[in-house]
């Protein structure tokens, strides 16, 4: 079984940083090891069809609970990001190869083979390709969607800030049912946090998406420890509704390494709440927000939860 932690030569960016400590994790976020069954037969369809996760790539610390249950969020255009995110433990350089044709085709086959009723599909940061990857996404939706036409899709793609308006409504016109793009952190941290992208932008890409499409979900997410303050959050959630964002996730920054971004602390499961009802309090139609909440994890029960929520709202049940 591959080992979720990246090698740190693959990291050369980082490399060069000195050390951050890793602090001790507290309790509520400890995790058992992944092993059992059910992980070992996701991981096996995985490498059948040769395909990455994001499970794996960035070692989230759900994978275990996650891939027993046969769910896995594929990682597209390969497992070389064009960005160096320090909070992000995918690696980072010049991609090796092109994009793979056939990769729509083996995702569409892998969530077959594990019966998916609800998919979350990602991908790194192609900076190298003139529409970063929108037309592999859309084909790799086409894809899912004609193989299994009942499964609902969620796509989780980077900012597109290189390219063309086309790009994104390549993207839109591919029909996902929820667009998910996430901020990751408050606006003051990108210098350090996400170097390479830009906090308005990423909001107007979400709020594009409404535009194109005002029936499509919209959704992103951020992670807290990681240097802000709580008046910082606060003022993201009433950005993101501005840009009219149906779901929020917020969940824990945890450090992959020394070399990456260090953990300013560990936020307690009762601000996480707080955060929620705030979250709820400005309008979301679905707030995740634990230690342990990622963009992925429990995807298809959130999604039902969406869909209902907004029928309340229009009075449809």
């Amino acid at each position: 079984m591959r080992d979720l932690k990246i090698p740190e030569q693959r990291h050369p960016e980082k490399a060069r940083k000195p050390d951050n400590a890793q602090p001790k994790k507290p309790s509520w976020i400890r995790v058992k090891a992944p092993g059992g069954k059910g992980y070992a037969d996701t991981a096996k369809i995985m490498r059948e069809n040769k395909l990455v996760t994001v499970c794996e790539e960035a070692g989230c610390p759900n994978v275990g609970e996650c891939w027993s249950q046969g769910h896995a969020t594929m990682m597209i255009m390969g497992e070389v990001c064009t960005r160096a995110c320090t909070f992000c433990n995918i690696a980072t350089g010049k991609p090796p190869e092109d994009l793979d044709v056939f990769e729509p085709g083996r995702v569409a086959d892998a969530v077959a083979k594990l019966g998916l009723n609800h998919v979350v599909i990602t991908s790194v940061d192609r900076d190298d390709i003139k529409d970063g990857g929108a037309e592999h996404f859309a084909q790799t939706i086409r894809a899912v969607r004609h193989r299994s036409p009942d499964t609902t899709i969620e796509i989780l793609t980077p900012d597109f800030i290189r390219c063309g308006p086309e790009a994104l409504e390549k993207v839109v016109e591919a029909r996902p049912d929820v667009f998910n793009h996430n901020l990751e952190t408050v606006p003051g941290l990108y210098p350090e946090v996400r170097p390479g992208a830009r906090y308005f932008h990423s909001l107007r890409l979400l709020q594009r998406v409404k535009e194109l499409d005002p029936s499509m979900f919209t959704k992103s997410g951020v992670m807290v420890g990681l240097g802000e303050d709580r008046q910082s959050v606060i003022q993201v959630m009433e950005d993101m509704r501005a840009a009219d964002i149906d779901f929020l996730t917020i969940g824990q920054y945890l450090q992959p390494t020394p070399k990456h971004h260090a953990v300013d602390r560990f936020v307690h499961p009762d601000e996480f709440a707080s955060y929620e009802k705030a979250a709820y309090g400005k309008g979301f139609l679905m707030v995740s927000a634990t230690p342990l909440t990622r963009s992925s994890y429990h995807a298809g029960d959130d999604f039902a939860r969406l869909r209902a929520a907004r029928n309340r709202k229009l009075g449809l049940g």
